[in-house]
């Protein structure tokens, strides 16, 4: 099996199936365990409430990520 057969099949699973496998991957990468990563990505949450909240960052909505990225690729 190649790695370009292993990407296509990996790219037509469903977005869930797509998203586990991702994790898992990264996760083979890492030298930190699964709870040390969690850890990492509470702090990061709250980083970001706490921006959201003081007002250092502001919410843009999927559609206009969306809409941007699409500009982007034409």
């Amino acid at each position: 099996m190649t790695i370009d057969t292993i990407e296509d099949a990996a790219l037509h699973l469903p977005e869930q199936q797509r998203a586990e496998l991702a994790h898992k991957l990264l996760l083979s990468l890492e030298m930190q365990g699964e709870s040390e990563i969690a850890a990492e990505w509470r702090n990061e949450a709250k980083r970001r409430a706490d921006d959201l909240d003081s007002g250092l960052a502001t919410l843009v909505s999927a559609d206009a990520v969306r809409a941007a990225a699409q500009k982007l690729l034409r």
